[in-house]
């Protein structure tokens, strides 16, 4: 178990009576609770537009409490004890005299200010300056705010730059949750603590890296915030070229924030972009029709409640994205992320060239490359493919397949994974950006984006069809079995 944070913290959090912090925040905040690695002097105010009483947030707490914390991980006495370090204020956001009384919550003993913005974006700019004017805040506050930054390059930078007119860079933490996931960060020491694979890691070694995202669920009842979104804006900018950074990147020269950050920056840059003469052979853009998921019927994008007939957003994206660097020339990294696919998976799978001769049995050449399965979710984990000799007197040299597991849940029995914001919301106490996303990291993210988004835009070409329940498009398939390979799940 980690240490308690030897400082106190006052955590102002705005929109805490939102999804995100009734669904997420609160019950993280439980957990450090529950790990004893809260100070026993740090707080939290809750600030809403509702109009209640402490007492009654902290009633309507209990009960998201109990209904989003596992039930063998509840215990009422800690519950009970964690809400009474939460207070309630009342506040409209847009109002500048209503600020004054959170300087009359804040504690009299010397402690840390975090601002948690869980709130829409277009926000953080006048709250932000609502606590400068009224001087909540200082040049030591430690400010959180949530994706998307904007819904294109210039919307982030007008939201950077109102940050940035109240509060310098090192105090900002853009919360990218995938980066707070246990096995996201094993891929650092995955990568730079085992020489075995950092000696592999290069377009000598390795043909082709998978990374998918795929969701069961359709919009559940979003389809507004959604549709102006779409699945590049709400997953590929952020989620998967995070994870993107983190496999390709070149060694940090430490652990350090700027570092790390630095290295995923240099990444971003070296994206070839996809022009559009490219469109056809390098993305894919699907919307799911009516079909099944988990044995039942379920309709269309456009058949979704308060659906607009006529829209042509992306529910599914496929992606061949390509690094012109030294390390991975000519090494093509496939992504695709989409809603209503047959599961709820999130992986990444390196696939490393086979030896240069082979002498096993002909029929058994496809087997012979060697992969690396990341899982991140539903089972956390990792799995090294191998070839082995097939067991047997009349097997001769025969080869099977057969995975090197790491399960966390199994190999680590008497530690829980703690949940992403569990561990962001620990490193905000901690001061520690390294699981924390860069304002350059966001813009350089947002161009190579926005190039695919305009072409779309320029070709008035609409999403293909898919059927709920499958992997998407054919035409993603095409655009893999194009260069001679196929996803994971059909090889």
């Amino acid at each position: 178990m980690a240490d308690p944070i030897n400082t106190r913290c006052d955590l102002m959090m705005f929109g805490a009576l939102g999804d995100l912090a009734q669904r997420k925040l609160f019950p993280a905040m439980y957990q450090l609770e529950r790990a004893g690695l809260l100070h026993k002097g740090t707080r939290i105010l809750a600030i809403a537009r509702n109009k209640a009483d402490s007492s009654e947030v902290r009633k309507t707490l209990l009960g998201k409490l109990k209904e989003h914390v596992r039930k063998d991980e509840f215990d009422a006495g800690v519950a009970e004890q964690f809400l009474q370090r939460v207070d309630y204020q009342f506040l409209d956001f847009t109002n500048p005299d209503g600020y004054g009384v959170l300087n009359d919550w804040r504690s009299k003993e010397p402690s840390n200010l975090i601002v948690y913005m869980a709130t829409p974006p277009a926000m953080y700019g006048e709250i932000s300056r609502n606590l400068r004017g009224n001087n909540c805040c200082d040049q030591n506050t430690r400010v959180v705010v949530e994706k998307p930054i904007g819904h294109d390059l210039e919307s982030s930078k007008v939201i950077n730059d109102e940050l940035g007119e109240v509060y310098n860079e090192d105090q900002l933490f853009r919360i990218d949750h995938y980066l707070g996931k246990e096995t996201v960060q094993n891929l650092i020491a995955l990568r730079f603590a085992n020489n075995l694979f950092a000696s592999q890691w290069d377009q000598n070694h390795i043909s082709h890296v998978e990374i998918s995202v795929a969701e069961s669920v359709g919009i559940e009842g979003r389809w507004g915030y959604f549709d102006k979104a779409g699945q590049v804006r709400d997953m590929v900018q952020n989620h998967l070229l995070q994870l993107l950074c983190l496999i390709a990147m070149d060694p940090p020269s430490d652990l350090s924030a700027d570092s790390i950050r630095n290295e995923k920056v240099k990444v971003l840059k070296a994206m070839r972009r996809i022009t559009p003469d490219m469109m056809d052979t390098h993305v894919v853009r699907g919307q799911y029709t009516a079909g099944t998921s988990g044995g039942k019927p379920v309709p269309g994008y456009l058949e979704e409640e308060g659906a607009a007939r006529g829209s042509k957003t992306e529910t599914f994206v496929a992606l061949k994205a390509e690094i012109d660097n030294w390390r991975w020339s000519g090494v093509p990294f496939y992504i695709r992320t989409g809603k209503r696919l047959p599961e709820k998976l999130s992986q990444i799978i390196i696939h490393f060239k086979p030896a240069p001769h082979y002498i096993f049995d002909p029929d058994q050449k496809h087997l012979a490359n060697n992969k690396l399965i990341i899982r991140l979710q539903p089972d956390e984990g990792m799995s090294l493919q191998i070839l082995t000799k097939d067991q047997g007197l009349d097997k001769g040299m025969r080869l099977r397949q057969g995975p090197l597991e790491l399960t966390f849940s199994e190999t680590f029995e008497t530690d829980r994974i703690p949940d992403a914001y569990e561990r962001l919301l620990w490193e905000v106490m901690k001061g520690n950006q390294y699981l924390f996303v860069r304002r350059d990291e966001v813009e350089h993210a947002w161009q190579w984006v926005d190039q695919i988004m305009r072409n779309w835009d320029d070709s008035g070409v609409p999403p293909k069809r898919y059927a709920a329940g499958t992997w998407g498009p054919v035409a993603s398939i095409a655009m893999i079995t194009r260069d001679g390979r196929s996803w994971y799940e059909d090889a």
